[in-house]
C-alpha cells in the first residue's frame, strides 16, 4: 500500500505538470509580445548593464577588458558616496511622505460634493500633466537672485532684504526640488488614493456613524484601513519614481560644484557626462538597481498590500 502511494502522486506531478506545460504552450501566442516586450525593455538593458560594470571600459567607449569587481571597489571607496548616499534617502523619504499626507488631504476633500468640484478635479492634473523639466524650468529661474519673480515677491512683503540664491546652495536647492517634487506627485497620489476612497462601501461608513465612532475614529479606523491597497500602491510607485528622478534634481542642483547637493541619480549622471566613464556609471547604476530591489521588497513584506482587511 505504501508502494502505492507515491506511485500515485508521481502520476499526479507529472500530469499536472503536463496540464501546465499546455496551458502556457496554448497562450504563447497571446503573452508571447508582452513577453517580448519585457526582455526589449527591461531584461536586456538590465543584463547589459550589469555586464558593462564589470568591464573596463574607455572613455569613447571601447571595451577594453574584464574587470571583475574593480569598479565596484572603486565607487564604494568613493568619499563622496557616503553624502550622495544621505541625500538620496533624504530626499525620498521627505517627498514620499509628505506627498501623501496632503494627497490624504486633498483626497478627501475632493471625495465630498461641493460646487465646481469637477473644475477643481480637472485643475489637480495640470502639474501632473505638464512637462516635469518645464515645471522645474519655471521654479528655477522664479528662483533666480536677480530677476526671480519669488525672490521678488519676498522682498516686496519685507522678508528679504534682497534676492536669494535658492538654487546655488545645496541645501536650499534640494529643499526646493523636495517642493516641486511634491507638486507635480500629489495628482497621481490623490487621485490614487480618491480611487480608493471611492471604493469605500458606503453602507460600512455608515455603520461606524451607527456605532458611536466620530469622524476621526471613523477615518483612523475605517477609512485608513480601507485604503491599505490605495496606499500601498501609491507609495511603491512614489518611491520607485522619485528615488529614480532625474529632471527636477539635475534643472535644480546642476549648477551646484562639487557632489553636496547629489543624489545617486544625478550622481551617475555626472560620472558619465563629465568624467566619461560608462564602466563606473554601470557599477552606480547597479548599486542603484539593487538598492530600489531591497527597498521595494521590505516594503512589500512589512506592508503586505496585497494580504486581506
Amino acid at each position: 500500500m505504501s508502494s502505492v502511494l507515491p506511485a500515485t502522486n508521481r502520476a499526479r506531478r507529472t500530469r499536472r505538470r503536463g496540464t501546465d506545460s499546455q496551458t502556457f504552450l496554448s497562450s504563447l501566442p497571446w503573452i508571447g509580445p508582452a513577453l517580448l516586450l519585457i526582455l526589449a525593455i527591461v531584461v536586456f538593458p538590465a543584463g547589459y548593464m550589469i555586464y558593462n560594470s564589470t568591464r573596463k571600459i574607455s572613455s569613447v567607449g571601447t571595451d577594453l577588458e574584464s574587470a571583475g569587481l574593480e569598479n565596484f571597489v572603486t565607487i564604494f571607496q568613493d568619499p563622496v558616496l557616503p553624502r550622495v548616499l544621505l541625500n538620496t534617502v533624504l530626499w525620498v523619504v521627505s517627498v514620499v511622505v509628505i506627498t501623501v499626507l496632503l494627497s490624504l488631504v486633498l483626497a478627501q476633500f475632493l471625495n465630498k460634493p461641493f460646487p465646481g468640484r469637477t473644475i477643481v478635479r480637472m485643475a489637480v492634473i495640470v502639474p501632473w500633466a505638464a512637462s516635469v523639466v518645464m515645471t522645474t524650468t519655471v521654479f528655477y529661474y522664479g528662483l533666480d537672485p536677480n530677476y526671480g519673480i519669488f525672490n521678488h515677491f519676498f522682498v516686496q512683503l519685507g522678508l528679504m532684504d534682497e534676492g536669494y540664491g535658492w538654487t546655488k546652495n545645496a541645501v536650499p536647492a534640494i529643499a526646493v526640488s523636495v517642493v516641486v517634487a511634491i507638486f507635480v506627485s500629489i495628482p497621481f497620489t490623490t487621485y490614487t488614493l480618491l480611487a480608493g476612497l471611492q471604493a469605500i462601501p458606503q453602507e460600512t461608513l455608515e455603520a461606524a456613524r451607527v456605532d458611536g465612532a466620530g469622524r476621526w475614529k471613523t477615518y483612523l479606523l475605517v477609512i485608513i484601513p480601507q485604503l491599505r491597497s490605495a496606499l500601498a500602491v501609491s507609495m511603491l510607485i512614489n518611491i520607485i519614481n522619485v528615488f529614480n528622478n532625474l529632471p527636477i534634481l539635475k534643472v535644480m542642483t546642476g549648477s551646484i560644484p562639487g557632489n553636496s547637493a547629489d543624489t545617486l541619480m544625478t550622481y551617475i549622471f555626472k560620472v558619465l557626462q563629465f568624467d566619461r566613464r560608462l564602466d563606473l556609471s554601470s557599477a552606480l547604476s547597479v548599486v542603484n538597481f539593487a538598492i530600489v530591489l531591497v527597498i521595494v521588497a521590505i516594503y512589500v513584506k512589512t506592508v503586505k498590500p496585497m494580504q486581506e482587511i
